[in-house]
């Protein structure tokens, strides 16, 4: 199991990037999360709605109601040009992150 601290700090990219993808809502998010890592990383749901009102405030993403389900009405969010931007910028720093620490941390097998 990845200590989840070492991902934390790129929660706001992840969420961005399954967002990019297609309007989702918040369960939708953390059982994608899940999935994509074969259950190696799940997000707690108050982390996750933490990262939704930060992403919302600085105006990354929006949300809107989609129709209605068996339990209501379900709270979509979709990306916004800005978040966009951020999104693309971000994948660009972990890019350069990670060949750094590739190159720091090789030929320990």
């Amino acid at each position: 199991m990845i200590r989840s601290d070492i991902i934390r700090g790129h929660l706001d990219a992840i969420i961005l990037r399954l967002i990019y993808e297609e309007d989702r809502y918040g369960y939708e998010i953390s059982k994608e999360i899940s999935s994509r890592t074969e259950n190696r990383f799940q997000i707690k749901e108050a982390t996750l709605y933490a990262v939704f009102q930060r992403l919302e405030k600085n105006g990354l993403i929006e949300s809107y109601f989609g129709n209605f389900s068996q339990g209501g009405k379900r709270k979509y969010y979709r990306i916004t040009l800005l978040g966009k931007a951020f999104l693309k910028e971000a994948a660009e720093e972990w890019k350069e992150t990670k060949e750094i620490i590739d190159l720091l941390m090789e030929g320990l097998d």
